[in-house]
């Protein structure tokens, strides 16, 4: 698997375990040492790569440990420090890497809670962890622009020097698109300001200020749906389709219908096709699940009016599962050995998870049987003929 899959497998992990977690150490074995080993490609159990409760005494200080150091080419090159899951992540627990960074030859220290992993290095100072990460991935929301950089981290890919010369960008990046999300969630007034004196030429007062802060958080939230839209309209079939993200609103009609996942054709003509964000939600999911068998690339999706189809290789006789949510009772379709599908109910996108094997196998089931079959040797005839 590619560092995408192997990144969504554990996002999958961490989704169906983290409530059962409740310590520290507990974080550590159950998500923290999946990352360094499955995601990273470190053996945590060989100590020339990963040396666990690394110590090296600073100062005054005497016999202080970080979590995980993970070695490569015999150097000391990535501190770990380790959190509970859930507990969020302040810049006061990484006391301990901050002197940890000074006296080793780690360039990055990370600190994490097992599900939100914050990247360090020394680009304010030489030999001093910034305040600041260049990098934050959360698995609950895998940024995969991120995935490339976390790459050059990989034992089979490692290359400090350019994780470090990216990092100045990353940092200001990153920061700005967290700022980005937070405006357009609950916009601050120099934001709502600064949009409305370019619209409107009157005075920005209060009355002012009332009247266009619900506006621009309209207009943000549209903007982002169609950006989603954008993306899906290419995934579903090129520029001529369209499909509307909206929580209720009507899409315009398709200038090229997609054929229905079941094979019955294209939608007639005006009908119309809407898809929602929970039907993309559920759509990730059984990405994700299924991404431990196959690449995500290999999982199509195809929305009708009456539910929203998951296919393998967009393949209208491989379907992976059929999401019927434009009801209000939702069900999750899937599919036996004979491709006959049973509905089951569930409450919540998130129930889909519950169901993992069953989509797995489904797609393990046509995997098998895309393999050619070897035929078995065919043992020579025996003569029987007398000398």
């Amino acid at each position: 698997m590619d560092i995408a899959e192997r990144a969504q497998a554990l996002a999958l992990k961490i989704r169906k375990h983290k409530e059962g977690i409740e310590t520290e150490e507990a974080t550590k074995n159950a998500f923290v040492m999946p990352f360094i080993s499955t995601v990273l490609g470190y053996d945590v159990f060989n100590p020339a790569e990963v040396i666990p409760e690394f110590t090296a005494d600073v100062g005054t200080k005497r016999g202080e440990k970080i979590d995980y150091a993970i070695v490569h080419d015999g150097q000391v090159q990535v501190l770990v420090e380790a959190k509970k899951i859930n507990d969020p992540l302040r810049i006061e627990h990484a006391s301990q890497l901050f002197r940890y960074f000074a006296v080793t030859n780690a360039r990055i220290a990370v600190l994490t809670n097992g599900q939100v992993y914050e990247f360090y290095t020394d680009l304010d100072a030489p030999n001093r962890m910034d305040a600041k990460p260049f990098l934050v991935l959360d698995f609950a929301d895998i940024d995969e622009t991120l995935l490339p950089e976390l790459a050059k981290l990989t034992k089979e890919s490692f290359d400090l020097d350019s994780v470090i010369s990216a990092a100045g960008e990353l940092k200001y990046i990153g920061q700005l698109k967290r700022i980005l999300a937070a405006q357009f969630k609950e916009p601050e007034d120099d934001w709502v300001k600064f949009l409305t004196t370019r619209v409107y030429e009157g005075p920005f007062t209060q009355r002012v200020r009332d009247q266009f802060g619900p506006l621009v958080s309209k207009a943000a939230r549209q903007f982002l749906n169609e950006q989603v839209n954008d993306r899906l309209k290419n995934a579903l079939g090129g520029p001529d389709s369209y499909v509307s993200v909206s929580s209720g609103t009507t899409a315009r009609p398709e200038q090229s219908q997609p054929e229905a996942v079941d094979g019955s054709g294209p939608a007639e003509e005006g009908e119309r096709v809407v898809t929602t964000e929970e039907e993309l939600e559920g759509y990730r999911i059984v990405r994700a699940i299924v991404c431990a068998e196959v690449p995500a690339a290999r999982v199509a999706a195809r929305d009708t009016q009456t539910y929203f189809g998951v296919l393998l290789d967009d393949n209208n006789r491989k379907p992976i599962a059929r999401l019927w949510f434009n009801r209000s009772k939702k069900y999750l379709g899937v599919f036996d050995e004979n491709k006959v599908e049973t509905r089951l109910p569930i409450t919540t996108v998130e129930d889909i998870y519950q169901h993992a094997d069953h989509l797995r196998s489904t797609v393990a089931r046509y995997l098998a049987a895309a393999r050619p079959q070897v035929a078995e040797p065919v043992a020579p005839a025996q003569s029987t003929s007398a000398w």
